[in-house]
């Protein structure tokens, strides 16, 4: 069936991998926030947990995780490290998650549709 589709092709178990791991580690509500203000420009731990709303120690394990996956990078200065988004394509999956989550929590969804 598949093989008859023009330029079909699987992707790679690496890429599988990476993109299910990028999934995962999207998985938590504290990491979606953050990333979310990392969206917005660069910050620190300390103004990261107050804006989620959380522990800077339990930011600084996020950003840990987040880090190894290559979803933000940190920028040091001095005694402060400042993070950002690690690059667009970090803007582009969680904009779609959230449009997403805004359509199924508005039931715009439909199972018939691709939109």
């Amino acid at each position: 069936m598949h093989v008859s589709i023009d330029d079909f092709e699987m992707p790679n178990e690496e890429q599988v991998h990476l993109a299910a791991e990028s999934f995962r580690l999207l998985g938590d509500p504290t990491r979606i926030k953050v990333l979310w203000a990392l969206l917005q420009g660069e910050s620190s731990v300390a103004c990261l947990a107050e804006l989620a709303g959380v522990a800077p120690t339990a930011v600084s394990q996020h950003l840990a995780k987040l880090r190894l996956a290559g979803l933000v990078r940190g920028r040091r200065e001095g005694t402060f490290v400042y993070y950002s988004a690690a690059n667009h394509h970090v803007k582009s999956l969680l904009n779609q998650a959230l449009f997403h989550a805004d359509h199924v929590d508005r039931g715009l969804v439909d199972e018939n549709t691709s939109t």
